[in-house]
């Protein structure tokens, strides 16, 4: 049975040093954190952490507050309640710039990338290496060259040539050169955007293969997903959005895939479209199958509390 991350465990944890370096264990962490607009509740009391060489998941369907809580994080917006804190410091981010400068970087669905332009130009996209001085400085053209094809190997990531464009790319490989870029430019936490709602099984494989990677490298990883099957390989901790607010915060160690996919599912709303068909009558396949699925869900259902309860 499935045991939840309690606030109090979360916050104990949170005292603790790194020997080496005597710094807190957590990246960063989140106690509480809720944003409003207007009279708009977008997210309420979601507590998580990250931590180095960890992948914490953050699932749940559209609209349950994914959307929000990486826009907290990476600077897009500021959380008007709970707690924000990046090694132990409180913070409340202003812009993208200055989480870039935490060691925050997100990688976006919608990657920002120039289809036409080739790959180590998009690496060095606005952050070109220069060479020369005054009106003799010029870009460091083969510099840029050596270091893109140098840092996508490092990840694992064999391109024949850095000089096609980066449009030609499958969608799995431009997720990958984003990741390695983000790498490059010193990211301490790496969130990611669902990086395979858009992608076959094949290149989803490639996308978690480099996040277990970017995880080795000692990286902070959330991993943004409505997929519990993409999710439990590569996650070490699993945060459940419903409606702006968790309904759960798991332990690898602590539940099964079964557990987190009955979550997802929702046997609530299953058991609510099971009375429907069956106050319409007929439907009668139908009904039965919703009536099953709804029981299998609640059967497989972890008995937790959010962690802010």
């Amino acid at each position: 049975m499935a045991e939840h991350i309690s606030n109090q465990e979360i916050l104990a944890k949170a005292g603790e040093t790194d020997p080496l370096t005597d710094r807190p264990v957590h990246l960063l962490r989140l106690d509480g954190v809720g944003k409003h607009y207007g009279n708009v509740i977008a997210l309420r009391e979601v507590t998580m952490a990250v931590d180095n060489g960890r992948v914490t998941c953050v699932l749940g369907d559209n609209g349950a507050g994914k959307s929000t809580l990486i826009k907290i994080i990476a600077g897009l917006h500021q959380h008007d309640a709970g707690t924000f804190t990046i090694m132990g410091e409180e913070r409340k981010l202003s812009s993208p710039r200055e989480a870039l400068d935490a060691g925050i970087a997100a990688v976006y669905q919608d990657l920002a990338v120039v289809s036409l332009m080739p790959i180590w130009r998009n690496f060095f996209l606005g952050s070109e290496l220069t060479t020369g001085f005054g009106p003799f400085k010029r870009m460091d053209v083969n510099r840029m060259k050596e270091t893109t094809r140098t840092e996508l190997a490092a990840m694992g990531i064999d391109l024949r040539d850095v000089e096609q464009p980066i449009g030609q790319l499958s969608g799995g490989e431009r997720q990958c050169v984003a990741i390695a870029r983000a790498v490059y430019f010193g990211a301490k936490v790496l969130i990611l955007d669902e990086p395979t709602a858009a992608l076959g099984v094949k290149q989803s494989g490639v996308v978690l293969r480099y996040i277990l990677q970017a995880r080795d490298r000692g990286l902070g990883v959330i991993f943004i997903t409505h997929n519990p099957h993409h999710a439990f390989p590569v996650g070490d901790r699993f945060l459940l959005l419903k409606r702006g607010r968790s309904i759960g915060y798991y332990d690898k160690k602590d539940i099964t895939l079964e557990e987190l996919t009955a979550q997802m599912a929702g046997g609530a709303e299953l058991a609510e479209l099971a009375h429907e068909l069956e106050q319409l009558g007929g439907h009668t396949q139908a009904l039965q199958e919703a009536k099953a699925e709804a029981e299998a869900v609640q059967a497989e259902a972890p008995k937790a509390e959010s962690p802010t309860a």
